[in-house]
């Protein structure tokens, strides 16, 4: 399985659709039966697969695993996607992905969705489907593994492999679906990255073949001809079943033979296309105007797609080439750390693009105004890397990094995460890698890299940089005086320009490791039927401990200090955007970007977030690496660099962002939602242009400067660590500091918060995107969680019956969506504050219909109830979430990491299945008839303020040689 290091994938590169006529392609003679890429490769497969081909051409791989225990996750990939699509297909792979749902043999129409509810999976984590250029993914995460559950997924499966009914009935309602799907995909900035993928395979068929499809055909396809295309591609030979859990492999094969071994083909074939060769090219240069769209900077160099097998050599030469990219990578980020960057961030890339071409790209998002900077950076930062080459002293870095990355996740080799293992297979099976264990990856990265020389990488790296191109693109929402000549200039002035060596960087030592004699031990106990242990130090700084063995060699760690927006003004905006710039400002000590090369090697990471009753720093680590986990956190309290370079970098993103934002109504909501919703409140609403330029460095450190340095200190850490050790490191860390004051009082005004008045007609806010998509929220007042919480969970669950209603006319019945979404908010900060969100993408003239059918389902649920099975498959897949949530140590981090400050968020971990459980069908109409009320609903909508915007303009022409 290739695995090269610090490889930075394109966002366009991971495009997949999630979902819940013509003639057909010319027929081929039937393929070679398929092998696993281990038959044609000397890298051995994980032992604890077993791969396996039935007669009939499908291949299938299983696995043990208990993490997390007694679930499964199954998947069946089919090798086909958008690629397989003639030109009067397209659109039809994903059609079809979408049409998996809407019946088969022995699942009636509308069914399938209940029946995995009814077993506790729910629609979209659990249950989901993606169609890509090179493959279509089937995926179902099963709560259990017992022998119904496991039985009912694939039998599910099966259906979708062969028994599809797609009639025309169920199609005319699905196109619906799939054009919310296409509105809401066809974003700025996915127009422009169509653009640019057309600029790497000019010519060739996948720049063609985006899997969403052309409009036209998803409009006008008859049943017929989707058929056509499901019996062509859907076939046993392009099919791989995927089955990893917590059950017994041999039980499992004996079941998938069963039930797949008399899958036989239907009709002839979809050839193999013809996907185009990579076209000889000097330099091209390309402007892409699109309002909206971020400022980005591309370029790439192509040459024909790899297809060598994936063998030990192939696994080092990537892993060499993947130094030199993480070298690249890191004076990116450097350049972007700097005061006055060029950039905001960058970075590069080398990999093979839907099957047609190998690509190496470098890529720089910046402000608008700044792309001539941009632009001379990515291109002078490549060429300096070409003539000079790698440092020792980097390279040595790069490997320690990558060597601890693999060495962590060898040690996490047992308890490595189902659903991650199902999809990784997928994955491989995608690439025709061979799935090798994390020892096999250790073991290749660590002869790869065994007397590697600084030579040996600047030639990996020459090459990867010497393929047809440069293919130069910039995207841009403004226009650019000059057009396309003023960029072909302005790239050619830059690969004029004379190089300088890389200045070599000093060795940086780690200054943070003694806080003082450690803090004393004031007050010991125990959470017993929780298996915590709290500990008080002298200096009042606290702590709470949950070892767990549900992650092998994780640790995960929570420093939450002060009052978070507890502690902001409420009749004034401050700067709480630039939070989140504190670890990007460094240490007063150390830039960020020093301190990354002192702790080179270690297992670490730190996090900064503004939460509502404190500011919450994070990390996670390894076990060895804990001592300099804590360390890294609690400098930030006694030493924050607040380096005024940070600032900038947050306000230029945020201006930047602010246009695009304004381009689309998911943006626009996103944008005001949360000021909207709490009445203006100035501690949830997001920054203005006018606010964002006045603010300086000194606001910033205003707002931080206080709570690191006075504010409470309440520690939590969870996972694979023993109490005593955890208490140790922590005295020497946050126990060491000075004594801090006693937090003062809340104030009774920080702790209101507002919903908005009732609105008899929707607000409206405008975007500039198309005139045919719009977004509309209805939302009502709920109470805070913790004021009744068997209540509260009564609620969520109305919710889910309310949102499943909703899935079922507007999506399923309507076809008028792709999205709906209800979601029930209580607060766990603010009393008397929460609410209730109903909201969905859709045509304007659809909106009042959908206020109508809301009010409807609220009404008819206060009025006359819910059914038992209604209940039921709201419950089970709520309760089998959070069991499944309950065997991370992410859920214990979470839900602890205020518990000190608040314990009641103990009792809320303890009551949540019992109080699940006890949910009655009374109490969900009582529910709906107390809080889905007309009376207090607040609307809004979002749509164009004009006619839809421009299409993109975009030229090309040679660049200079």
């Amino acid at each position: 399985m290739s695995r090269s290091a610090a490889v930075v994938s394109l966002a366009v590169l991971a495009f997949a659709l999630n979902a819940a006529a013509q003639p057909a392609p010319p027929s081929a003679p039937p393929p070679a039966p398929p092998v696993w890429a281990q038959a044609h490769s000397d890298l051995k497969p994980d032992p604890g697969v077993v791969f396996g081909v039935l007669p009939n051409g499908m291949r299938y791989a299983i696995m043990k695993n208990a993490t997390p225990a007694g679930q499964t996750s199954l998947r069946l990939r089919v090798g086909s996607g958008s690629l397989e699509e003639n030109d009067a297909e397209q659109g039809l792979a994903h059609v079809l992905e979408h049409m998996a749902f809407r019946g088969s043999t022995h699942v009636p129409a509308g069914e399938m969705l209940k029946i995995l509810q009814r077993k506790g999976l729910a629609f979209g984590p659990d249950t989901n489907a993606q169609t890509e250029w090179t493959q279509t993914v089937y995926m179902l995460d099963l709560p259990r593994g017992d022998a119904d559950t496991l039985g009912t997924g694939l039998m599910l499966m099966r259906e979708t492999a062969g028994n599809l009914t797609i009639d025309d009935k169920a199609l005319a309602v699905e196109r619906g679906v799939v054009l919310s799907e296409e509105r809401l995909r066809d974003t700025p900035d996915y127009r422009a990255e169509k653009a640019q993928i057309d600029l790497f395979l000019d010519g060739q068929v996948a720049a063609r073949r985006f899997p969403i499809g052309l409009v036209d055909v998803i409009k006008t396809a008859p049943a017929s001809l989707v058929r056509t295309f499901y019996e062509a591609n859907y076939r046993p030979e392009r099919t791989t079943l995927i089955a990893v859990g917590d059950f017994d492999p041999a039980d499992v094969e004996a079941r998938i033979k069963a039930l797949f071994s008399d899958w036989r083909p239907v009709g002839p074939p979809t050839a193999e296309p013809d996907l185009g060769q990579v076209a000889p090219r000097g330099a091209v240069v390309k402007l892409v105007r699109q309002p909206g769209a971020s400022t980005r900077v591309v370029i790439a160099w192509a040459r024909p797609y790899d297809a060598s097998a994936d063998t030990a050599e192939k696994e080092r030469r990537e892993n060499i080439e993947g130094l030199a990219l993480a070298v690249l990578n890191r004076r990116f980020s450097e350049l972007a750390h700097q005061p006055n960057p060029p950039f905001l961030g960058g970075g590069a890339s080398f990999q093979n693009l839907f099957h047609s071409e190998k690509l190496a790209v470098v890529e720089a998002v910046s402000p608008p105004a700044d792309w001539r900077a941009s632009l001379a950076a990515a291109e002078t930062e490549v060429r300096r890397l070409v003539a000079y080459g790698v440092s020792q002293a980097e390279l040595d870095r790069e490997i320690a990094e990558t060597h601890a990355s693999l060495t962590n996740a060898l040690a996490g080799a047992s308890t490595r995460p189902t659903p991650s293992l199902a999809s990784s297979l997928v994955d491989t099976v995608d690439g025709d890698e061979v799935f090798t264990p994390p020892s096999g990856d250790l073991a290749v990265f660590e002869s790869a890299v065994k007397g590697l020389t600084p030579e040996t990488v600047n030639a990996a790296a020459r090459a990867i940089f010497a393929g047809d191109g440069p293919l130069v693109e910039l995207a841009t929402p403004e226009p650019i005086s000059g057009g396309e000549a003023t960029l072909t200039a302005e790239f050619a002035k830059a690969a004029a320009t004379p190089l300088a060596a890389p200045v070599a960087q000093a060795a940086v030592v780690w200054p943070y490791g003694d806080f003082g004699p450690p803090g004393a031990v004031v007050d010991r106990g125990e959470v017993a039927d929780l298996g915590l242990t709290t500990v008080r130090f002298a200096n009042g700084a606290r702590l709470m401990i949950k070892p767990t063995s549900l992650r092998k060699d994780q640790v995960l760690v929570s420093v939450n200090v002060g009052g978070g927006r507890l502690d902001l003004p409420i009749d004034h905006p401050v700067a709480t955007w630039a939070a989140g710039a504190l670890v990007g400002g460094g240490y007063g000590k150390l830039t960020d970007e020093d301190a990354q090369r002192a702790l080179a090697g270690k297992v670490l990471g730190v996090g900064f977030n503004l939460g509502n009753d404190a500011f919450e720093f994070t990390g996670a680590t390894r076990p060895d690496d804990l001592a300099t986990q804590l360390q890294a956190l609690a400098a930030y309290l006694t030493d924050p660099g607040f380096r005024p370079e940070a600032f900038e970098s947050a306000r230029n993103g945020l201006l930047a962002e602010l246009p695009q934002l304004e381009a689309t109504p998911d943006g626009v909501f996103g944008r005001d939602a949360g000021g909207l919703l709490t009445s203006g409140d100035p501690r949830f609403a997001f920054p203005s242009e006018a606010a964002l330029s006045a603010a300086t460095p000194a606001d910033w450190k205003s707002l931080l400067a206080g709570p690191l340095s006075k504010g409470r200190i309440d520690v939590t850490i969870v996972g694979d660590i023993a109490v005593d050790r955890a208490i140790a490191l922590t005295a020497a860390t946050f126990g060491a500091l000075p004594p801090r004051p006693a937090p003062a009082p809340i104030r009774p005004e920080a702790l209101r918060v507002r919903f908005p008045a009732p609105t008899p007609e929707p607000l409206t806010r405008t975007d500039t995107g198309r005139s045919d998509q719009a977004i509309a929220a209805v939302v009502w007042p709920a109470p805070d969680f913790f004021a009744d919480m068997k209540r509260s969970r009564a609620l969520m669950l109305t919710g889910d019956i309310l949102g499943n209603r909703l899935l079922d006319k507007v999506r399923i019945a309507q076809g008028a969506t792709y999205s709906p979404e209800t979601r029930v908010d209580l607060s766990q900060v603010f009393p008397g504050y929460g609410h209730i969100l109903n909201m969905v993408e859709m045509p304007p003239p659809l909106i009042p219909g959908f206020f109508d059918t809301v009010s409807a389902i609220a009404a008819d649920m206060g009025r006359n109830g819910v059914t038992a099975d209604e209940l039921a498959r709201a419950r089970n897949p709520h309760i089998a979430s959070l069991r499944k949530a309950q065997l991370t140590n992410e859920y214990w981090l979470g839900n602890l990491g205020g518990a000190l400050a608040d314990p009641r968020r103990l009792d809320l971990i303890r009551t949540t299945f019992p109080d699940y459980e006890a949910v009655t069908q009374a109490d969900i109409q009582a529910a709906a008839k107390a809080w889905f009320r007309d009376d207090k609903a607040w609307k809004l909508v979002v749509k164009a303020a004009v006619a839809p915007a421009a299409a993109a303009s975009v030229t090309a022409r040679p660049g200079p040689s």
